[in-house]
């Protein structure tokens, strides 16, 4: 005979972890399962360790979604503000970095535990190194694995997306929805290095040259720095684009975010005997700049030079334009865009509207967070919807 459960959660991750605790500590007997060997495995390697475990400025304007409206209701009811609270309250001691990134002074482990902890004041059952081989719904759900069969009225999907794959993410969540009929909107790597080639290429000679600039793709920029790797683009503000891109599409970098229009003329002015390349060279690093302003191909003394092509330059400087040829896909991305559609779900419970006992939280649900904080925050959010829904 199954054990049985009142709920029984996939997936140990900052979602599952902070659902299963809530559940739990609310009363009900909650059986939390787990493939790899230790729960909390992304909590552990994000921020370089220390965890940027939430954004203090965190909102629905930070998500990309199919339905830019549904992740309100949970944001709203669990904030950042809520988690720091629940950090303080086990003494983690933490950090602020830039744009309102909250970090652990000390380790990502902290936070484990701290769910851990939690997890064990509501009795949650954790079991770890735990295959699902098949659920099936009858009256209840009922789930075999490799450690025998387990029952319950409600199941959570927080198995997470297949980013990151070595750490033995995959596509679980979205193949369990589409056995339950929900939709999935077609899942692609996100907060992910962009790949370049054709004569973008030149650009690998300054692999690890990082700077301070704008990128931007559809309708989103980012002012960040922007990093030359041997296979193309990375760093915050290429990471923040590449969610935003499309294959095919442009994207746009200002090199000179700071400087106003008509900013060469005037050094031209100022300066008539200077250079494109040693003006750049004020601005950007130096092997950057070389590399711009012999792509730009405007030689000799500014002086020299009409303002009508210095404001070409200029105007190519602001907005830079790379064409990438694709990305590094889900191994080197941060996490995944798309999964389980929202239009089949509860925004205040994140229960399936055609399975009554289906939840579905965290990064399985078409709902993808900016870098810096926000993808945890969805998890720390929707993770309480369900659990307080349970």
């Amino acid at each position: 005979m199954p054990e049985t459960y009142d709920v029984i959660v996939l997936g140990a991750g900052a979602a599952g972890l902070m659902c299963a605790a809530r559940a739990g500590q609310r009363g009900k007997r909650v059986l939390l399962l787990e493939r790899s060997e230790k729960p909390g495995k992304k909590i552990l390697i994000s921020g370089g360790g220390r965890c940027n475990f939430t954004n203090i400025g965190a909102s629905p304007a930070n998500y990309l979604s199919q339905n830019p409206h549904f992740a309100k209701s949970a944001l709203a009811r669990y904030t950042a503000r809520d988690f720091l609270a629940l950090v303080e309250s086990y003494d983690i001691s933490w950090h602020e970095k830039t744009l309102g990134q909250l970090f652990c002074d000390g380790s990502a482990r902290q936070i484990v535990d701290m769910l851990l902890a939690e997890c064990k004041k509501g009795d949650v059952e954790l079991r770890c190194g735990v295959e699902v081989t098949r659920v099936e719904r009858t009256e209840t759900f009922e789930a075999e694995t490799n450690a025998g069969s387990f029952r319950a009225p409600s199941l959570v999907i927080a198995t997470g997306g297949p980013s990151i794959p070595k750490m033995g993410a995959t596509g679980f969540a979205y193949n369990l929805a589409r056995q339950f009929g929900l939709k999935v909107v077609e899942p692609r790597p996100a907060l992910v290095p962009l790949t370049l080639g054709g004569e973008e290429v030149l650009f690998r000679e300054i692999s690890g040259v990082s700077a301070p600039v704008v990128a931007s793709a559809g309708e989103a920029s980012f002012p960040e720095a922007a990093l030359f790797t041997h296979r193309g683009l990375s760093g915050p503000a290429i990471l923040q684009a590449s969610s935003y891109w499309k294959p095919g599409d442009p994207v746009a970098v200002n090199f000179v975010p700071s400087r106003q229009d008509g900013w060469l003329i005037a050094r031209k002015n100022d300066t008539p005997r200077a250079t494109l390349r040693s003006v750049l060279r004020e601005e950007l690093p130096d092997r950057l700049a070389d590399i711009l302003a012999e792509r730009l191909a405007v030689p000799g003394d500014l002086g020299n030079i009409p303002d009508k092509a210095l404001r070409v330059a200029q105007e190519q400087l602001t907005r830079w334009t790379f064409r990438p040829r694709g990305s590094e896909g889900f191994a080197k991305a941060e996490v995944t865009a798309g999964g389980i559609s929202t239009g089949e779900l509860s925004s205040k419970m994140m229960q399936s509207t055609k399975v009554p006992g289906l939840y579905a939280i965290g990064e399985a649900v078409d709902v993808t967070g900016w870098l810096g904080g926000y993808n945890f925050q969805w998890a720390w959010a929707s993770g309480v919807a369900a659990g307080d829904a349970l």
